[in-house]
């Protein structure tokens, strides 16, 4: 009987795809927070889809199983617990629900639009055109695509469409041409670093434009609200005021990642020769070629609202019904086939596990979890007496770590940032108002450091297999606080010299 018994077990070491003692732990995780009392404020089913969605997080984080098996478990339980809604049917529409987001679609079809940068070789060329204007060394080849995000992220009101759709393809390419990639064991020669630095150059590029992320307008017109409209920022005055402190953000990020992944491959002497070799041996533009570079510019100007700013708004398109309109010109010019996008399991991938987390922010939202933690964070600090400057730094520092629970800038914008303005301004003097208000909307750029769901661009980037779990989530953490102490130090200061303060 026993030599039965451990002969099962080791059939379900063997052949069930989850890792035994992560399972258990997690499985602990979810029954401890269950059997808790339920807090003020919140109904019971609330409480549980809290306990659904942080136990969803520690399987992630300890890899129980793959992330999309993950992510189905969480939508499979949601719909059977039915947390979010009175009936089955109900339940079930909620967990499909966010299936249907076009942020997710985006992200989904940027991964397609990039399958016909490697197909066609385009890819491989631009990557080889960096590399033989910055290729001596790999934090060279850094800094070319931070230079890439801040140029793009003026015109692109989308950042998942900028560092996922346009520059990811162009770091995969010139890991590629030095064999870096992640299928051959080899992501960790430059790969890892360049994707970290493709990763956090966008947050930073997004928070020196209001036109660099779909979130940035409606930072404005909440810091308005709050401010009876004597605080209004223009697209010049949020440039100005983000300038220095974005860009010692973006001048010291690649050396930052140096630091904390550092690239196998750091001297590059002979890339140069090497790169100009291979431009040569490729010669002319082919035909493919030619057709992403169009594809690319139309999404460029169509993702940059360019007819919109000349005929009106009536000519501005959605930025995901842009990405589509993309991927049907590769279809129909031959450039990828329907082949191409079926095995493309990546984008797939993502569709399912981001896809369920954005389901489960959006429940959290909704079922009043985010709005009774807003009021909670506001009774506290209210009633302990702390000092304004103390105060208003654990604001700042719980809106951008409150992220954690978010997988859409959007969705936290919306649901928290008025509430956390409003506490600042009742705690934070006058005339230390707009200082605060600044250090707010840097940090909800900032806070897209944190996860691999945090942004549109992370999952792109994340789903390429160049960085792993553990070290996305470090580095996200520390560069968060980096950032956050140079808006703190040096945007202050800054912000004194203008006389804001």
């Amino acid at each position: 009987m026993i030599e039965r018994v451990r002969g099962l077990f080791a059939y379900f070491a063997r052949v069930v795809p989850f890792r035994i003692k992560p399972a258990i732990i997690t499985t602990l995780v979810l029954f401890t927070l269950l059997l808790l009392p339920v807090p003020a404020g919140l109904t019971p089913k609330a409480w549980a889809l809290v306990a659904i969605f942080l136990t969803t997080i520690v399987a992630i984080i300890l890899k129980v199983m793959p992330i999309g098996v993950m992510a189905m478990m969480a939508m499979t339980i949601v719909a059977l617990s039915q947390v979010t809604a009175t009936s089955s049917k109900a339940a079930i529409a909620d967990a499909l629900a966010s299936l249907s987001n076009p942020l997710i679609w985006l992200i989904v079809v940027a991964i397609f639009i990039s399958r016909g940068l490697k197909k066609t070789g385009l890819g491989s060329r631009i990557g080889l055109l960096f590399i033989a204007l910055l290729g001596r060394r790999t934090i060279g080849i850094g800094y070319g695509l931070a230079v890439c995000e801040l140029v793009l992220a003026p015109f692109t009101p989308s950042n998942t469409a900028r560092g996922g759709g346009i520059v990811h393809p162009i770091m995969k390419s010139i890991a590629g041409a030095f064999g870096s990639d992640p299928a051959k064991g080899t992501e960790r020669k430059m790969g890892t670093y360049l994707a970290l630095v493709n990763m956090h150059a966008n947050p930073i590029t997004s928070g020196m434009f209001i036109t660099a992320t779909a979130p940035n307008p409606l930072v404005v017109d909440y810091v308005a609200k709050v401010t009876n409209q004597s605080f209004h920022l223009t697209w010049t005055s949020w440039a100005l005021y983000m300038l220095l402190p974005g860009l010692i953000c973006l001048l010291l990020m690649p050396l930052a990642i140096a630091l904390l992944s550092p690239p196998e491959v750091k001297a590059t002497p002979d890339a140069v020769d090497y790169a100009r070799g291979e431009l040569k041996r490729m010669g002319a533009l082919s035909g493919g070629e030619w057709v992403m570079i169009g594809t690319f510019l139309l999404l460029l100007v169509l993702w940059a609202n360019v007819p919109a700013m000349i005929f009106g708004k009536a000519f501005e398109l959605d930025p995901t019904a842009v990405a589509f309109l993309g991927l049907f010109a590769l279809i129909i010019t031959g450039t990828i086939d329907w082949d191409d996008v079926l095995s493309e399991k990546s984008a797939w991938d993502t569709l399912i596990w981001f896809g369920a987390l954005v389901m489960m922010a959006e429940q959290l939202n909704k079922t009043g979890v985010i709005a009774w933690f807003s009021n909670l964070l506001k009774s506290g600090i209210l009633a302990s007496g702390m000092g304004w400057q103390p105060a208003a730094a654990l604001l700042v520092l719980c809106f951008v770590f409150s992220h954690y629970f978010f997988a859409s800038t959007t969705a936290h914008i919306s649901a928290m940032m008025l509430a956390f303005l409003t506490v600042g301004l009742q705690i934070v003097p006058p005339d230390f108002h707009i200082p605060f208000l600044l250090m707010m909307a840097s940090g909800s750029a900032i806070m897209m450091t944190l996860t691999h769901y945090a942004t549109g661009t992370s999952p792109i980037i994340f789903g390429s297999g160049y960085v792993g779990l553990g070290l996305w989530w470090r580095v996200g953490f520390v560069m968060c606080v980096i950032e956050l102490l140079i808006y703190a130090v040096v945007g202050n200061l800054w912000w004194k010299v203008l006389g804001l303060w």
